[in-house]
């Protein structure tokens, strides 16, 4: 049977969104009323928000959605990807009047009050998008209830005084506080590090469900810690923020590597990876959000649909295998962007270690990349079978 929620917070109390340029855009309040400052990023999935929302990558994040109407199919209990909602604001054309999905059990902008989160409703989304497009991704605020009446000038100074997401460090604010282990729910294999820099609830299913007992670190764990666990395995997880802010995670990725562990790594994992290797970080003008994003994987020939969120990039060579800076042997770009070139993976062809840049769990989909845990698996088993030998 399908549920029928009206959203009963839809009105016409007004709202900004400013951006640091300058660029305001007046609607109404949606979510939680108040202030909120944060990089505006644009996504560009038609559906699976409550996934975007409550992805940690987000977190410091005002996520615009370019599908023009947003919220007709509720929240629910059993999508989220965390245990709460990490956009720091929240931006929709066309929010729905009625939740319609059998699933549901609370319409979005409900959602949204309970975590505080806010939001803004009835603005020209397509011309935002525009703008970041020209201009890049820039700081911006939201501003409703009593700050929407804050002087423009007050709120643009306030806008440009927030810290940029160049050079910032968030994943501490979005990892687990103490390790957390979810056991495999086939085969096992043994027990897999995870350090958590936001890591997603698919993710670690997926990584259960190749045998692995996963064990999910908080992001300030020390190499003695993952080598107590004796673990077969580790894991990078997605997560918020600038690479080259994230020293201490690249330091221990290097201990991990030489310790001959097979490494996986997705999204800020990539990156770290990358770092780790030798290469450099970038930011993008205005990132890669979404469920519709054209990768080639250079391996199989193939062209995948990739759900992604990530502002930074990889520098390395795309066309020619060259030996890491920083003596890990030879290593190659596996996966490139179609759209803009940019790197989308890294194999590392004298260790066990590969990475992409997308998220291969995509919980709302596609799923063209899901095999990329089967690859892992099958590393880690050819890893055990030659140092058995």
């Amino acid at each position: 049977m399908t549920a029928l929620i009206p959203s009963a917070r839809l009105t016409r109390d007004p709202a900004v969104l400013v951006l640091e340029d300058g660029t305001r855009y007046t609607g109404r309040a949606y979510g939680a009323r108040g202030e909120t400052l944060g990089e505006v990023v644009f996504a560009t999935g038609m559906t699976g928000y409550q996934e975007t929302i409550t992805d940690p990558s987000y977190a410091g994040q005002i996520v615009l959605q370019t599908a023009p109407h947003i919220g007709n199919t509720g929240v629910n209990d059993e999508d989220p990807e965390s245990r709460r909602i990490w956009v720091a604001g929240y931006v929709v054309r066309d929010p729905s009047r009625m939740v319609s999905n059998w699933r549901a059990n609370r319409s979005l902008d409900e959602a949204l009050v309970e975590d505080g989160i806010v939001g803004i409703s009835g603005i020209d989304t397509r011309a935002v998008t525009r703008r970041i497009r020209s201009s890049g991704s820039m700081r911006g605020g939201v501003f409703s209830g009593e700050a929407a009446n804050l002087d423009a000038e007050e709120q643009l100074r306030r806008v440009r005084e927030a810290p940029g997401m160049a050079g910032r460090n968030l994943s501490a604010e979005v990892s687990v506080s103490e390790v957390e282990v979810t056991p495999a729910t086939a085969e096992r294999i043994g027990n897999l590090a995870v350090l958590d820099l936001g890591v997603k609830k698919s993710t670690i299913d997926n990584l259960a469900a190749r045998g692995f007992d996963v064990h999910v670190f908080p992001q300030s764990a020390t190499i003695d810690e993952i080598r107590a666990i004796e673990p077969v395995a580790a894991f990078y997880s997605n997560g918020p923020g600038d690479p080259a802010a994230s020293d201490q995670h690249v330091e221990l990725l290097r201990e991990v590597l030489s310790d001959g562990l097979p490494f996986f790594g997705i999204c800020f994992g990539n990156q770290l990876l990358g770092r780790a290797l030798g290469f450099g970080t970038y930011k993008l003008p205005f990132g890669h959000r979404g469920i519709n994003q054209p990768v080639l994987d250079k391996t199989t020939g193939r062209v995948e649909i990739t759900s992604q969120n990530h502002g930074f990039a990889v520098d390395a060579p795309l066309d020619q295998v060259v030996d890491s800076p920083h003596g890990f042997g030879r290593v190659e770009v596996s996966h490139i962007g179609l759209n803009d070139n940019v790197v989308e993976g890294l194999r590392a062809l004298d260790i066990p270690a590969f990475s992409v840049q997308y998220h291969p769990e995509a919980a709302s989909g596609p799923h063209d990349a899901n095999y990329l845990f089967d690859r892992f698996r099958e590393m880690v088993l050819a890893t055990q079978e030659k140092n058995n030998a």
